[in-house]
């Protein structure tokens, strides 16, 4: 049976907002991205039994995420298309990474085991065009010299949803793809020329999963919690690392957040033998001018102490947690960019 992490969430969820008597503040609202509910389920969990402070996150997709966070509905957004300083500073808002995960092609195909299928960026491209529509296709035959590929047709498998996990990996394919940059391009939601669509990574690794000679994209760690059979993608050196932590953390290597505005960062096909190509960092959005302090406050100290609490549950899920580094710049920015009547909200001791 398919295991989600819509019920780990879910359960997460119902310790986290039910009534705890001596509770120190007001449980806390986010909603947006997929990619890291996982983590947040196990960061809220821990920090409600230290702390009482509770966390409501809906897991609805970056798209949602974002829009919840600009109708002021949430305490915070989620997501991992992060906003360009230009959309950030017209809405008022400030973005920060928490996590940095991957997103790995899945597949249901008999005989092949996890890791066994090696993939291109432009043989996906074209397979998720539609344009090779076999398994047997002469162009993963290519890549995949030994391998009994079954004569069976592909069945693309996308997300329904505005989702950050699309825009990572539709940004990979258009650098990969002059076709699919021209004719397709990248975004949180897009016309996909084939296939069917599931919500959330849930709903995408449950398509696969029940769909025999299918293919999604899925952030790893419900890959990994499902037991998927997943793909390797060629990196920019042309070799074929596994999607592991050690991956992710090779991408993230050479990331500069000190240098990014507004912390608009992708991680996507960098350099190293064993950088995995499809890398990203997800995101929190505030509002820079708090209108209730008590709870851009809340927001904040509970990503405080994820930063200093949360690196092991992380790396159990196979995210990357950041640098100290990153995390005490981050910490900095709190300080000067999340402000209620002119006065920080927050400042990490």
């Amino acid at each position: 049976m398919l295991k989600t992490f819509a019920g780990a969430l879910g359960a997460a969820l119902i310790v986290a907002t039910g009534a705890t008597s001596g509770a120190v503040a007001a449980d806390l609202s986010g909603a947006g991205a997929t990619f890291p509910a996982p983590i947040y389920a196990k960061w809220a969990e821990a920090y409600k039994a230290q702390s009482g402070v509770g966390l409501n996150y809906q897991a609805i997709g970056s798209g949602g995420g974002i829009k919840q966070i600009k109708a002021k509905t949430v305490d915070f957004g989620a997501s991992d298309k992060p906003l360009k300083p230009d959309d950030l500073n017209s809405s008022g808002l400030y973005q920060f990474p928490t996590v940095i995960g991957g997103i790995v092609p899945v597949v249901n195909l008999p005989g092949i085991a996890p890791g066994q299928l090696k993939l291109t960026g432009n043989v996906l491209a074209a397979i998720f065009y539609g344009q090779i529509k076999t398994w047997n296709d002469p162009n993963i035959v290519k890549i995949n010299p030994g391998v009994n590929l079954p004569s069976m047709p592909i069945t693309v498998v996308h997300r329904s949803d505005g989702s950050g996990t699309t825009f990572l990996f539709t940004s990979y394919l258009s650098l990969r793809s002059p076709a699919w940059a021209s004719k397709v391009g990248a975004s949180d939601s897009i016309n996909w020329p084939v296939g069917i669509g599931g919500k959330g990574n849930d709903g995408v690794s449950a398509f696969v999963k029940q769909t025999v000679g299918s293919i999604g994209y899925v952030e790893y760690a419900y890959a990994k919690e499902n037991n998927a059979t997943y793909a390797l993608v060629s990196n920019k050196a042309g070799k074929f690392p596994q999607p592991q932590e050690p991956a992710f953390a090779a991408a993230a290597a050479g990331a500069n957040w000190g240098a990014a505005p507004g912390n608009y960062l992708l991680l996507l096909d960098q350099p190293g033998a064993n950088a995995w190509p499809i890398t990203g960092a997800t995101f929190i959005l505030v509002y820079k001018n708090q209108e209730n302090a008590a709870q851009g406050q809340g927001v904040l100290k509970f990503f405080d102490w994820a930063y200093k609490n949360g690196d092991a549950a992380a790396s159990s899920l196979a995210y990357v947690p950041l640098p100290l580094t990153v995390k005490n710049l981050i910490r900095k920015q709190w300080a000067a960019n999340v402000m209620s009547a002119g006065k920080p909200v927050y400042v990490s001791k």
